[in-house]
């Protein structure tokens, strides 16, 4: 038998709580929103009569009457329908094809097309007639069936109506078969024909009915809800909800996989196996050979006795999928050694998970059986969380530059260089060979392989201005053609061994490039000019905190020294500073550290750029203007040097902690607190106006934060451009804003 998980009892949960997940990516929510597929619509009946219908025992001459259901979202145009597709599962189909072989054949051809949606909404539309009519449930008119390759019988009913007139897919089925097309929907100004498609044809927002006899006039919502209730009268139709969230089929018939514990009685029938005899131990010695579940030819492990009535029976040797596993393997993490219970008390300690990490492609499987599964356990008394992940990261993909070469020998369109990087290759049906970086493109001679080759073994030409103008392998000079940027893999020999770049460069350098270039979430395109960027920043850091160390030293003999007292060089520098430490605070609780690297470039910057006044060995005479500023400026140094390298700590660990020490901060960078903005610093003495002559901005003024009215008019009046636009005119009056702008009337 095959096993499910009941999850779509769990679907209007999975879907509202994700409202309650702000630490998701919007992109992840969306995909599991569409994944679950909630549909408000109307499930209503076609009746229809068969002849002949009788089984056995029955006169074949005899009928059977019966329904036949669809769900629709656009029940505001059922007097449109002119045709009814079934699937090919569908039980009107598999009667039809008794006595017709050319609709069996289509039948068989249907079932073994894919069940993908997104295959579905490319491929080929195909149907065939079954003969069998029904009867619309309003109209009372005869309705076609058919069976489409389209309709899946594991969504909704199996059965979809078809609506030519005012659904895109169906107008072009009943174009490519002949099939009616009828307009009940029209817009105001638009204006309908059966010859092309139209994109307002399926405007329910602005759409009224037509030509659909009591209904006309009526709008979307108005129409569904009448036709809503006279379906109900009738016994043929009610308002439903809808969910595209099938139960999720846990059966795989392969070695690997969690024991399914159930025991297959010829007496008893399928019966759980005991708490006491769990858990079911797969054999460690089974080796699959391909031909089957390998589990089904181990008849120490199938042979065994039932736990009711203890007669032979044989053990189920359907293994769960795999992602049951991973649906909970967080929560076992909180006690891994509770070997009595699936989870104790230390579990509501520690999750849910703060932060959890992991690729886009698990959005709608992995994330989405993971909430459910700690859902049903939460039901089960077992956890108390209603979520599994509090925040979610997903990263982005490395990308790398792609070169190779095709042999003279090649045909053609081998020869010829994809026109858009390597998108035209890809798209080919490729089968990687044995030869490491080389592939053999379907359709090409035998003897015609693409050779990919690392970019580092790649020399790469430019004219005077930086262009790339073409590229030779190093080792033999020959050229090789650029496939453009890609994802890093095998496939294509472009990866880069963190290794080697570790071994030239070192990995803090690594590290930063890494870090600085892309924030996580997004794609990295590799490049080592970048690598070089990196390196020359660590550099600048480096040397610039040796300049600093005797500075530093000096600081320990000056005292406390209020900052906030500074000359007005080192105040905006420190202002700078603190202004980036707490924006560098804000985006590293974001996961942008791509911004909180250039934080630590941005404080470097301003402590480089601060005049250095006389050196510290010059520092004499305690009454001197040089000493003065000194006085401020080294505690400002040593203060601007610490916020640096802990800003820089997560992203460059070793060098920090290494310049750390050796300034004699402390021992460890690790057990110092993470910096906090000063308040003071961050006010501005000066505040900047934007300054308007009769309603049209003419330029921007700083004035002292504390200024009065009459000093803002005046400091306003005196700027040159204001000056320009009012000269020769009488000033009316002037309207201050505080703190935002100045209106000067003429």
């Amino acid at each position: 038998p095959m096993y499910y998980m009941a999850i779509t009892k769990y679907a209007d949960e999975l879907l509202t709580a994700l409202d309650r997940l702000p630490g998701w990516p919007e992109r992840v929510r969306t995909m599991q929103a569409n994944w679950i597929g909630k549909s408000y619509g109307v499930r209503f009946a076609f009746p229809y009569e068969l002849r002949g219908a009788g089984g056995e025992g029955r006169s074949r001459t005899g009928t059977e009457k019966g329904l036949l259901w669809v769900f629709t979202t656009r029940a505001d145009t059922i007097m449109g329908v002119t045709f009814v597709a079934v699937a090919a599962e569908h039980p009107l189909a598999t009667y039809a094809a008794r006595h017709d072989p050319k609709l069996a054949a289509f039948v068989e051809e249907c079932k073994r097309g894919s069940v993908m949606e997104a295959d579905l909404a490319t491929m080929e539309k195909k149907g065939m007639p079954t003969g069998i009519f029904v009867v619309h449930p309003l109209t009372g008119e005869k309705v076609e069936v058919w069976v489409g390759n389209y309709v899946l019988m594991s969504y909704g009913e199996g059965a979809v109506m078809g609506v030519p007139g005012h659904d895109e897919r169906d107008f072009h089925f009943a174009k490519q078969y002949g099939l009616p097309i009828k307009q009940v929907i029209e817009v105001p100004g638009e204006r309908f024909s059966t010859d092309a498609w139209g994109d307002w044809y399926a405007d329910k927002e602005n759409g009224r009915c037509v030509n659909s006899g009591k209904y006309d006039g009526l709008d979307y919502q108005e129409a569904v809800d009448a036709i809503a209730t006279d379906l109900n009268a009738k016994g043929l139709g009610e308002k439903q909800v809808l969910y595209r969230l099938r139960d999720w089929g846990i059966s795989r018939q392969r070695y690997w996989g969690c024991p399914i514990p159930i025991v297959h009685c010829d007496g008893c029938g399928d019966v759980p196996v005991p708490d006491d005899q769990l858990p079911v131990v797969l054999p460690e010695d089974c080796v699959p050979d391909g031909t089957g579940n390998p589990l089904n030819k181990r008849a120490d492990f199938v042979n065994c006795a039932c736990p009711q009535c203890d007669r032979p029976a044989r053990r189920e040797t359907d293994t769960m999928d795999t992602f049951v596993d991973s649906s909970w393997y967080y929560i076992r993490y909180a006690c891994a050694d509770q070997d009595q219970a699936m989870v104790d008390e230390r579990v509501d300690y520690w999750l849910p998970v703060d932060q959890y990490i992991g690729g886009i492609e698990h959005a709608i499987l992995h994330l989405l059986y993971s909430r459910f599964w700690t859902k049903v356990m939460r039901d089960l008394g077992l956890v108390t969380m209603d979520e599994p992940f509090t925040n979610l990261l997903t990263q982005g993909m490395v990308l790398n530059e792609i070169y190779f070469r095709k042999p003279a020998t090649a045909n053609a369109d081998a020869t010829t260089p994809p026109s858009v990087g390597p998108t035209k290759l890809e798209n080919k049906n490729v089968t990687i060979t044995p030869d490491p970086g080389t592939l053999s493109l379907t359709g090409f001679p035998p003897t015609t392989r693409v050779t990919y080759f690392n970019p580092t073994d790649v020399e790469v030409k430019v004219d005077d201005r930086g262009n790339r103008i073409g590229a030779v392998l190093k080792s033999d000079r020959l050229p090789v053609e650029y496939g453009g940027i890609g994802t890093m893999s095998k496939s294509k020999n472009n990866g880069v061994d963190p290794q080697e770049l570790i071994d030239d460069y070192g990995a803090d350098i690594a590290r930063f490039f890494m870090m600085f270039t892309s924030p996580p979430e997004q794609t990295l395109e590799w490049s080592d000019s970048g690598v070089e960027g990196a390196a020359r920043f660590l550099r600048r850091l480096w040397n610039f905190c040796y300049e600093q160390k005797e500075t530093v030293s000096f600081n320990r003999g000056l005292g406390e020294v209020n900052l906030s007292n500074a000359p007005e060089p080192v105040k905006r520098a420190r202002r700078d500073v603190h202004m980036t430490l707490k924006q560098a605070i804000y985006d590293m609780d974001k996961y942008q550290f791509n911004t909180v690297a250039s934080a630590g470039m941005k404080v470097l910057n301003s402590l480089e750029r601060l005049p250095k006044g006389v050196p510290v060995p010059v520092y004499a005479s305690p009454d001197s203007p040089e000493t003065h500023y000194l006085n401020y400026y080294i505690p400002f140094i040593v203060e601007g040097i610490s916020i640096l390298l802990r800003i820089l700590h997560p992203i460059t660990p070793h060098i920090s902690h290494q310049l750390w020490r050796n300034l004699g901060y402390g021992e460890d960078i690790l057990a110092a607190p993470w910096p906090e903005p000063d308040p003071a610093a961050l006010i501005e003495d000066e505040i900047e106006l934007v300054v308007q002559v009769n309603g049209k901005k003419r330029a921007d003024v700083r004035v002292p934060r504390e200024a009065d009215r009459a000093t803002i008019e005046r400091l306003v009046l005196a700027h040159a451009n204001v000056r320009k636009f009012v000269e020769g005119q009488a000033v009316k009056k002037v309207i201050v804003v505080p703190g935002r702008l100045v209106n000067v009337v003429v």
